[in-house]
């Protein structure tokens, strides 16, 4: 030991000679952290002890250090076993940092310590069994690094702990019985992890002491073991998002401190025990998504619950009228189950009722009118049920409401003036009832307004003009009415609209000018109306229009030529009265159902514009003249070009049939002319998996070429997935597969052209500068929504497993289109757990922290990637760059808000006049790259909070000294929609 302080000594310069030895002990361990922000900047060399340097707490009478304390300190480095010197050391926290290494093996240095705090760091490699062996230790925090192995055995060996946090760590292996022999235990969180699957073990029932138990996540499958009830300190039972089956245990009613019960997400089945009156200290009851039947408690509802979550069972009955004395019920959420009856008259009257949603029952008798009795409530969801009678009054007053959803009841009546008015409604559904009356003027109130659909309905007058003022408006459905007069002028005005739907009304009039302005609309649907006039020539340059139906009206004139540019799906001008020509894109076969009822139109299709008399047989006599004389010179020029193609397609045995392509959109060129078009000239990008092609086909279309690389059976499964996904889908942000060739050992994939390319090809180069923010928040936008259709709207939903920003493509206006579904996946609920994979999919820095590590894949793995993307945008840096050292860029910006502000992340390209937007995108792009899955929104979560960030633009969200803050809350929320 004198030989080891003589080195000491001669490494320091001579004016730490004055430091104790605990201080160099200190000194030591300074050496061994990056400490980027100058945090241990006072501590200093020539003090005579560290008693008062930062986060260093020491004895009053022996001046011995007792405390370190480091946490949030943005430290990283290596866990240093010189603090197992200080011999008074009785807490060590460094929670929070970037401590980066495996823990010492040999703890036993350390033996008075009584709590060592590690957790939110970056620490690798097993639990040292020595930790164990720590005499006094009360507190182990280790939850949330990059621990793997086993818990070992000899932690049920300690002596005094009372808490042990493991929680979101990479442990496997089975939970070891030994940790009920833990007397002394009051906390034990393990949640997270992928464990062996196996039973609960019974074990657990002896910790007597324990409080809280989060087992959440860890892979438990059977039954709940009766035993548990032994716990009679138990706080927190947390056994959520498990494969557990069997029933609830009757026992669970013997809880005698119990505050919070979780089995959300696992396989419970059988009725909900009785005897939950004993329960008096219950407050938040989830059992939700599980198999359960039969009635609700009455005895449960007569408890002071603050949340009450039952969704997604089988059970049947009504409400008991008991819940609506609970005081402090906040939450009330029992859609997706059988349930009938009436709810509660009063319901509402005594609770703060924030969350409340009964969907997807055979609730029936009018809605309760004291549901915002206490001007809390938020959502408010009633679908598809059977309630009747008039929307009260009273919710007309209710400020706070955000989401009204009355889709598919039995409702009648005017809806009341002031409820079109709320100010804080973002969506209002009222599809699917019998209301009547006129839309009032009103909504020209609710600029918060994002989605309203009220078609199915018997609302009547004309629809007003302050409809166009909602400048948020992305969706407005009113078909099924009884409207009429003239479609408003001002919708024109929403930028934002993506779907305007307004077919079987009684509207007059024409379609108003300006419809170019609506550069958002993906929907035009104005069929069976009263409609007249000519077909605007602004239609055909609506960016991403791929939806138009104005069949069944009075439309009269030429077709506009304009409209080939469109690339539709859905295609009607049906049973007007429309005159001329065909234009010639739509002159085909597959065009004719769009154009029948429209006696003008003439064309060679057969059922336009029909001849009669000398004329048609002349007609017919010129036609079969030209066509003598084309298949003359076809012959001549075809035998030359057969001769020489045959030798080429004989040489490389890549003959292409028609039989080999399959086409999921209406085509204007032939397929079998991609094929000369495959030439090294026109190659734009190439990849692991193949070349793609740009190729502008003799109509003027431009499309691009995907062709794989390989034999008959290389990247089969990628091709199978990219035509099976993208073939059924159908949405304005999701990149169009026109056609698909499978020829055995060559396959083809023709997709719509993006002139802009990538978004990672555009953003990592020196053509970044085009990407302004309103640019890059509408690419955000874009993306997510496009994911939000895959993840919400797809059934099953689609995991894309591969969002990258290289796989975002841009089009002409710089909209975002989602691409590249080769390694995507149909999430499959077994069990309602999450599906494993075979081998991990995905892009270096966009990966997953779970996914990597367990091969488990759900719809949160794609939001996290999102997430990258969002961070990609906001700072302009790729997701790997050697300037991070060994960060991603995850962790780069996490530290420098910490460190420097959030100024230090944001691209210098980008205009600071945006700065509060992007500090509450970068917020969004943070959440979503959460280190747990549950700590993520969902892609529609994103998606609300994206487009709530342009209504808000104007609010700071950025504090004064450039630190983020936070706006959503990191409570788990569900989205019924």
């Amino acid at each position: 030991m004198q030989l080891f302080f003589s080195l000491l000594l001669i490494s320091f310069p001579f004016s730490v000679l004055s430091l104790n030895q605990e201080g160099l002990y200190l000194q030591r361990v300074k050496l061994g952290l990056s400490d980027p922000t100058h945090i241990l900047s006072s501590w200093n060399q020539r003090d005579d002890t560290p008693c008062n340097w930062f986060g260093i707490k020491c004895d009053s009478v022996t001046h011995r250090v007792t405390s370190l304390d480091l946490s949030n300190s943005q430290l990283s480095g290596p866990f240093s076993t010189f603090l197992c010197h200080l011999p008074s050391l009785i807490s060590i926290s460094f929670y929070n940092n970037s401590i980066n290494s495996s823990l010492p093996v040999d703890f036993s240095p350390c033996r008075n310590l009584q709590s060592l705090n590690l957790g939110q760091n970056l620490l690798i490699g097993s639990l040292p069994e020595s930790l164990a062996q720590l005499p006094n230790l009360r507190y182990l925090g280790l939850e949330a690094n990059n621990l793997t192995g086993e818990i070992p055995v000899k932690f049920g060996e300690f002596q005094r702990l009372e808490t042990l946090l493991l929680a979101g760590n990479f442990l496997n292996g089975t939970i070891p019985v030994q940790l009920g022999n833990i007397s002394t235990l009051q906390l034990l969180q393990i949640a997270y992890n992928p464990f062996t699957p196996s039973r609960i073990p019974i074990e657990l029932a002896n910790l007597t002491n324990v409080k809280e138990l989060w087992l959440a996540g860890c892979q438990f499958f059977g039954s709940i073991p009766v035993g548990l009830s032994r716990l009679t300190r138990l706080e927190n039972l947390d056994l959520s998002e498990n494969n557990l089956t069997g029933l609830i245990p009757s026992s669970f009613g013997e809880f005698k401190s119990i505050i919070q019960i979780e089995l959300f997400s696992n396989s419970l089945s059988g009725s909900l025990p009785v005897g939950f009156s004993n329960l008096t200290t219950l407050r938040r009851f989830d059992a939700s998504m599980n198999e359960l039947t039969g009635t609700i408690p009455y005895d449960l509802c007569e408890l002071e619950l603050e949340s009450l979550n039952l969704y997604d069972n089988r059970l049947e009955g009504s409400l008991p009228e008991s819940i609506s004395k609970s005081p402090n019920l906040y939450e009330l959420k029992l859609f997706n189950n059988k349930l009938t009856g009436k709810l509660p008259t009063q319901l509402g009257l005594k609770s703060p009722l924030k969350f409340f949603d009964v969907s997807y029952n055979g609730f029936s008798g009018e809605i309760p009118t004291n549901l915002c009795a206490n001007g809390e409530l938020e959502d408010l969801i009633l679908i598809y049920n059977s309630f009747s009678g008039k929307i009260p009054e009273s919710l007309g007053d209710c400020q706070s409401l955000g989401r009204a959803r009355l889709r598919s009841n039995r409702l009648t009546g005017p809806v009341p003036g002031k409820f079109w008015g709320l100010q804080r409604v973002y969506l209002m559904e009222l599809v699917g009832n019998s209301l009547s009356g006129k839309v009032s003027t009103a909504i020209s109130s609710a600029y918060n307004l994002s989605v309203l659909l009220i078609s199915d309905n018997r609302f009547s007058g004309e629809i007003p003009t302050e409809i166009g003022l909602l400048g948020n408006l992305i969706e407005f459905s009113a078909s099924n009415n009884l409207f009429t007069g003239p479609i408003p002028e001002t919708l024109v005005n929403l930028t934002m609209l993506n779907r305007l739907v307004l077919n079987n009304n009684e509207l007059s009039g024409g379609i108003p000018a300006g419809t170019q302005g609506l550069k958002s609309l993906n929907e035009l649907n104005l069929a069976n109306n009263e409609l007249s006039g000519s077909i605007p020539n602004e239609i055909g340059i609506l960016p991403v229009l791929n939806y138009l139906d104005l069949s069944g009206n009075h439309f009269s004139g030429k077709i506009p030529p304009e409209l080939q540019k469109l690339k539709l799906n859905v295609f009607n001008l049906s049973n007007n009265l429309l005159s001329g020509e065909l234009p010639p894109l739509f002159s085909k076969e597959m065009y004719r159902n769009s154009f029948v009822g429209n006696p003008g139109l003439c064309s060679d299709i057969e059922g336009l514009c029909p001849q009669t008399g000398k004329s048609k047989k002349l007609s017919y006599l010129w036609i079969l003249r030209s066509i003598f004389i084309a298949a003359g010179m076809v012959f001549v020029i075809g035998f030359v070009w057969f001769y020489f193609k045959y030798r080429s397609f004989k040489k490389s045995n890549k003959v292409i049939t028609i039989t080999k392509w399959r086409s999921f959109h209406k085509l204007g060129f032939s397929e079998l002319e991609i094929a000369d078009c495959l030439q090294d000239d026109n190659v734009i990008g190439s990849g692991a998996s193949g070349k793609v092609y740009k190729v502008v086909l003799s109509n003027g279309e431009t499309v691009a070429v995907k062709k794989l690389f390989g034999g008959a059976n290389s990247n089969n499964d990628e091709f199978q997935v990219e035509v099976e996904t993208l073939g059924k889908i159908r949405h304005k942000n999701i990149v169009r597969l026109w056609c698909c060739c499978n020829a055995g050992d060559c396959k083809l994939l023709v997709y719509e052209y993006m002139p802009n390319g990538s978004l990672g090809d555009l953003l990592h180069s020196n053509k970044s500068g085009l990407l302004d923010w309103p640019t890059r928040y509408k690419i955000a936008l874009d993306a997510a929504e496009g994911l939000s259709y895959l993840h919400h709207d797809c059934v099953p939903p689609i995991v894309h497993r591969d969002v990258k920003s290289n796989n975002i493509l841009l089009d002409s206006e710089f909209g975002a289109r989602v691409a590249d579904f080769g390694v995507a996946k149909i999430v499959q609920r077994l069990n309602k757990g999450i599906e494993p994979m075979s081998a991990i999919a995905g892009s270096c820095g966009y990966i997953a922290p779970e996914y990597a590590y367990t091969l488990r894949v759900n719809e949160k793995s794609d939001t996290y990637s999102f997430g990258v993307v969002i961070l990609e945008l906001v700072t302009g840096k790729r997701p790997i760059d050697p300037n991070f050292g060994e960060k991603d860029l995850v962790n780069w910006v996490y530290t420098n808000i910490d460190e420097k502000g959030v100024d230090d992340v944001i691209d210098p390209k980008i205009d600071s006049i945006h700065k509060n937007e992007i500090c509450r995108v970068l917020d969004v792009g943070l959440r979503c790259t959460s280190s747990l899955p549950i700590g993520r929104p969902s892609m529609r979560r994103v998606v609300k909070m994206l487009q709530e960030i342009s209504v808000e633009s104007k609010a700071k969200w950025c504090k004064k000294e450039g630190k983020l803050s936070p706006y959503y809350s990191e409570e788990r929320v569900d989205e019924n929609v």
